[in-house]
């Protein structure tokens, strides 16, 4: 077996979590993918991917504001006659 060498990084809990549950959908595990990330930048001499910032419609950045305020813009109902009249009134 080669010799390997140690790579620490940090990231948040959470990201970690899921990330490692669809590696191992995908049956590996961090490390591996990590491992082809690097030997896709070495091929390609690039960043193996399309590294975009999101086009977000003006809606979207408000609403994303406002849940990041802390303020909740959803309705719940008590029945479907009152959620159709509120409904209808967007049309």
């Amino acid at each position: 077996m080669a010799k390997t060498d140690t790579l620490n990084i940090r990231i948040e809990p959470e990201l970690k979590k899921e990330v490692e549950g669809t590696l191992n959908d995908l049956g590996m595990n961090i490390a591996e993918a990590v491992t082809i990330f690097l030997k896709q930048v070495v091929m390609t001499d690039s960043i193996p991917f399309a590294i975009r910032k999101p086009k977000l419609n003006a809606e979207t950045l408000k609403a994303m504001e406002e849940v990041e305020k802390g303020i909740n813009l959803s309705k719940g109902y008590t029945n479907l006659d009152e959620m159709w009249k509120d409904l209808e009134k967007e049309d």
